[in-house]
């Protein structure tokens, strides 16, 4: 992924539909009113509008707001739909959804002690 999202603690899905013809001025809006949530520098705020084939990304980096917009060749997202909430995703989560994944993994393989071969 982009360098720039390196040092991104905090990622944000906007789940249920976003107006994904808003700009930066726009979801800023939508993030501060609808969600009361500030953007900060370690957050990544994500919206995705009715095709689940793009999203857009917004975040603050110190100087200025980026806007980042991704559009698959051929695929889609597994947005999740379930509601209008603003929902705190792990970096993990993160990394499932962009590689067109669900962020709700049915189950993943535990850690456990070593033990001995023989």
């Amino acid at each position: 992924m982009l360098k720039l999202l390196e040092n991104m603690n905090h990622f944000y899905v906007a789940t249920g539909y976003t107006d994904i013809r808003k700009g930066i001025d726009g979801l800023a809006v939508i993030v501060k009113n609808k969600y009361g949530q500030a953007l900060e520098e370690d957050s990544l705020f994500l919206f995705c509008g009715r095709k689940s084939d793009r999203f857009k990304g917004l975040f603050w980096d110190g100087t200025g707001y980026v806007l980042l917009y991704k559009r698959l060749a051929d695929s889609r997202f597994q947005w999740p739909r379930n509601a209008e909430e603003l929902k705190q995703i792990t970096p993990q989560e993160f990394r499932w959804l962009m590689d067109g994944l669900s962020i709700y993994q049915a189950r993943s393989i535990q850690k456990t002690k070593q033990r001995d071969l023989f």
